[in-house]
């Protein structure tokens, strides 16, 4: 199967370990971050997309915990 998800957070530290811990995990940067201005809570906010292949599973809706991977 394989897997998406789309990682976001403050534009600090956290972000960066989020992207590295899914790194870490076998997950692989898929496309360009993005960044924006939340205006609400005036701070800048990053994202980037990540995928996975995992051999051997099926996907299953609702059920796969993506975080687990």
């Amino acid at each position: 199967m394989r897997l998406y998800r789309f990682l976001t957070d403050v534009d600090d530290a956290t972000f960066c370990h989020k992207v590295t811990a899914a790194l870490n995990k076998g997950w692989h940067l898929y496309g360009s971050p993005t960044y924006a201005y939340d205006k609400k809570e005036k701070v800048m906010r990053c994202g980037q997309a990540v995928v996975k292949d995992v051999d051997g599973q099926e996907y299953v809706s609702g059920e796969t915990k993506l975080s687990d991977w």
